[in-house]
């Protein structure tokens, strides 16, 4: 059975950086940054490139899920909004595969911080704390399990995760049981 990851969580609270950290400890893994496919220059959201981001990670994902190459398939984005959760999992073709969909979220004061580093480092720009934390309470509305990161580094995110998924053994990751979701 394949296992899909869909980690959601506002900019900054550390999405990406758990995501390539499942990806090294799960077997036959591949991982998909939604943000990649928003690489784009100048950044434009428009009606036109917000359905064009979307079917390209429909694309891609359907791809992963279809390869036998993989039996994990990691995808993040800020996914702050039930419909977008919705609308992805109603076009994926996840017969036979355990669906786990996790929001990451952490406090507000943890959260400034985050993005602070990101905006010194010159990685994001000022305004993005306001509109981070901005979209930090709309993660609670969702139907997904909640993990709170606050105080917790990147790996120990990670293996919290597999722990919430069952994935965890004494053997390190090898079964998963279906514990989230199982679609169509």
């Amino acid at each position: 059975m394949k296992h899909l990851y869909i980690i959601g969580g506002t900019m900054g609270v550390g999405k990406s950086t758990v995501c390539r950290i499942l990806k090294e400890k799960l077997e036959k893994s591949v991982f998909l940054d939604g943000d990649w496919c928003w690489d784009m220059h100048p950044f434009q959201v428009t009606e036109e490139t917000k359905r064009m981001v979307q079917e390209n990670i429909l694309f891609l994902l359907n791809n992963f899920l279809g390869c036998s190459a993989y039996d994990h398939v990691i995808f993040c984005w800020v996914l702050h909004q039930q419909q977008i959760i919705d609308d992805l999992l109603d076009r994926l073709g996840t017969k036979d595969c355990a669906v786990h969909l996790i929001s990451l979220t952490c406090t507000e004061q943890e959260l400034k911080e985050r993005i602070r580093k990101d905006v010194d480092a010159g990685l994001r720009g000022e305004d993005a704390v306001a509109r981070s934390v901005s979209r930090l309470a709309l993660y609670d509305q969702l139907a997904t399990q909640k993990l709170d990161v606050t105080g917790r580094t990147p790996e120990e995110t990670a293996e919290e995760i597999l722990r919430m998924s069952g994935s965890l053994s004494s053997s390190g990751c090898r079964a998963f049981r279906n514990s989230s979701l199982e679609k169509r």
